[in-house]
């Protein structure tokens, strides 16, 4: 027995005035998803707890079977090591944006206008020059991912965690300073590396010709790096040793990836996975069905969904939802459906409306050959409540998961 889990990142939403309101799961045509959602068995997840927004790293780390409350380490290493970016022991990641400021620091766009791969690939690699001339064997590696997101890791000494953000997550407001958070030796000269490294980075930004060239083309100049979930690598058990699985990870979000790899998955890349609405899904679909093979579980996820409702755009958020839809499609016609489970929910809910996380429950429908088929028809938000798994929790998911596949032990005698 196999199986896979897809997951919509931010898919679940809420009702829209808009779309007479419906969500846009509610409103979208996804014939395959409502077939996973009436074959199958339904319920609705708490990713972390009722009423609490959970970021995309706990949220993932909840529907590995964790308990991100005693396991999370913070989000920068995560990141660091999904996108190939080793965090050895004493070192400290951050999670960057480029964005645009003022002359006065004031922040204009934390995404700088959602700059390209190319651009950003290429302010990254002045920002690796820079030297810390005033810290002795402090190093450091900073790399772009997706768009405007980059990592940040501080090594060579003894780093700490305790530190606050420079961005504070909205604009309108100046960049903050870099302060500890605990009264240590560590913290503060963690901060106050941070605060030289992050000058320096604005300095060579500010002036850098892909930002002119950015400026004449009517583009937001990526002219600052914000920083914030200064994080280490979670101490987990392999899933594969928890359940004696071999597991993969088809997604190109670093963070997801980052994940998967502490928690112990193979990472499998794809050509044209991008981890933006441009993604080739098909492909992704295509290498899941491929890796099957040789693996007992798979998930699969797509950030597109997250993406479109940061960006309020639930038109865009309709339309990668079908495109989702499709992907199943070519799973349904090309798995074996008699030894292969399929479980479809999201990380978390993204409100088109706030444009951010909230903590409300997502929809879960999970189809095989062995679930206990409820009454439910279609596969949303308020469908899926009706359904016979009812409320659980996101750690829940991947024992029910591992149960159906009979990779489980029995508790007792």
């Amino acid at each position: 027995m196999k199986a896979i889990l897809l997951i919509g990142d931010g898919m679940a939403d809420r009702p829209l005035k808009e779309l007479n309101w419906k969500t846009p799961l509610e409103t979208a045509e996804k014939p395959h998803m409502d077939k996973i959602a009436r074959d199958g068995i339904c319920g609705i997840m708490d990713p972390l707890s009722p009423g609490l927004p959970p970021g995309s790293d706990t949220a993932t780390l909840a529907l590995l079977g964790y308990d991100p409350f005693k396991v999370y380490s913070g989000r920068g290493a995560l990141e660091a090591i999904g996108s190939g970016v080793n965090v050895p022991s004493g070192a400290v990641a951050f999670r960057c944006n480029f964005a645009t400021v003022d002359d006065q620091l004031v922040i204009l766009d934390r995404r700088a206008g959602r700059i390209s791969n190319e651009d950003a690939s290429k302010l990254a690699e002045s920002l690796q020059k820079v030297k810390l001339k005033k810290f002795e064997n402090v190093e450091f590696v900073f790399k772009n991912t997706v768009q405007h997101r980059a990592v940040l890791v501080l090594k060579g000494r003894s780093f700490s965690t305790a530190v606050s953000d420079s961005d504070p997550e909205k604009t309108g407001v100046k960049v903050l300073e870099v302060k500890p958070t605990a009264k240590t030796v560590e913290a503060e000269f963690t901060a106050h590396v941070l605060n030289e490294l992050l000058r320096q980075f604005h300095g060579i930004l500010k002036d850098h010709p892909v930002n002119k060239d950015r400026v004449k083309r009517g583009l937001l100049p990526a002219n600052i790096v914000l920083c914030r979930g200064a994080g280490t690598i979670p101490n987990v058990k392999a899933i594969s040793k928890i359940y004696n699985v071999k597991t993969a990870c088809v997604g190109a979000v670093p963070l997801v990836r980052g994940v998967c790899r502490a928690a112990g998955m193979d990472l499998i890349n794809v050509k044209g996975a991008t981890g933006t609405p441009q993604t080739d899904y098909m492909a992704k679909a295509e290498a899941t069905v491929r890796i099957l093979k040789e693996y007992d579980f798979v998930l699969l996820h797509v950030k597109a969904t997250d993406v479109a409702s940061h960006d309020g755009n639930f038109k865009q958020k309709i339309e990668i939802i079908e495109k989702i839809d499709e992907m199943l499609e070519y799973l349904l016609n090309n798995i074996d459906l008699d030894s292969t489970y399929i479980a479809v929910t999201a990380d978390h809910t993204t409100s088109c409306l706030t444009r951010d996380h909230e903590g409300d429950p997502v929809p879960l429908a999970i189809f095989g050959p062995h679930v206990r088929k409820d009454e439910v028809e279609k596969y949303d938000e308020r469908s899926c409540a009706r359904g016979g798994l009812n409320r659980i929790r996101g750690r829940d998911l991947m024992p029910i998961l591992m149960n159906l596949i009979e990779k489980v032990k029995k508790f007792g005698a």
